[in-house]
């Protein structure tokens, strides 16, 4: 809760909880919206494992996302297949539990890491995920492990018309790896705001920093102070 506060005090409108949540029990959820409604900030998206998808586990996750005042279920982890066909039932799995979630109002997706943009058998996974999931499946862009396997996340998204509904502002460079902050690193950060707002029908804008050399508030300020600096450019 005192992060919750802190952060908010900062200027960050938005946080997307990451898959603990889910062990959270009903009346902490309950009480955590409340205090995101007093602090004038939301939740909508929450991140979970591919487990919170399954029939016995996902109607939890749907009472969860609801409180919240969440749009989206992403999963943030597939437990790494090492085929495409893996990824092929793993993408079923997806599907699957979308097709629960969307008569509930809330949307699935699904957030990449360094594993989905390394090709495997001629083919990068996150394309297998794209091409077997609805249209309607988000497919939440983290810009930082997209960079690192040398991929392009312009042309990303402007393959996935409509689907890159949030993005991770995630940043890296060659030098520093992810303890690059936001701006100071190799994202084309102009032109992928530009193609997630003309094709990517982006929603919201999430910031990740995975290590710093400055404390966690620290980076979370410079990171923001430098979203907004660039923003108004």
């Amino acid at each position: 809760m005192g992060t919750v506060r802190a952060v908010a005090k900062m200027g960050y409108q938005d946080m997307e909880f990451y898959a603990p949540y889910y062990t959270w029990s009903a009346d902490q959820i309950k009480d955590l919206r409340k205090l995101l409604d007093d602090l004038g900030v939301r939740c909508l998206s929450t991140h979970n494992s591919l487990t919170n998808y399954k029939p016995e586990n996902i109607q939890k996750a749907i009472d969860y996302n609801k409180t919240l005042g969440a749009r989206f279920v992403v999963v943030a982890s597939s437990g790494s297949p090492t085929t495409l066909d893996a990824w092929r039932k793993t993408s079923d799995a997806l599907t699957a539990g979308a097709d629960i979630l969307r008569p509930a109002g809330l949307r699935g997706g699904y957030h990449n890491h360094e594993t989905e943009f390394t090709p495997l058998e001629g083919k990068r996974p996150i394309e297998v995920i794209a091409a077997n999931t609805p249209r309607d499946f988000m497919l939440q862009l983290d810009v930082g492990t997209c960079l690192e396997m040398g991929s392009d996340p312009v042309a990303w998204i402007n393959a996935n018309p409509g689907r890159i509904n949030s993005l991770h502002l995630k940043e890296w460079n060659k030098a520093a790896g992810y303890k690059t902050l936001f701006g100071e690193g190799d994202g084309p950060w102009k032109a992928i705001f530009a193609a997630a707002e003309k094709t990517g029908g982006v929603e919201f804008y999430l910031i990740e920093q995975e290590g710093s050399r400055f404390s966690e508030f620290e980076s979370a300020e410079k990171c923001l102070a430098a979203y907004k600096k660039m923003r108004s450019a």
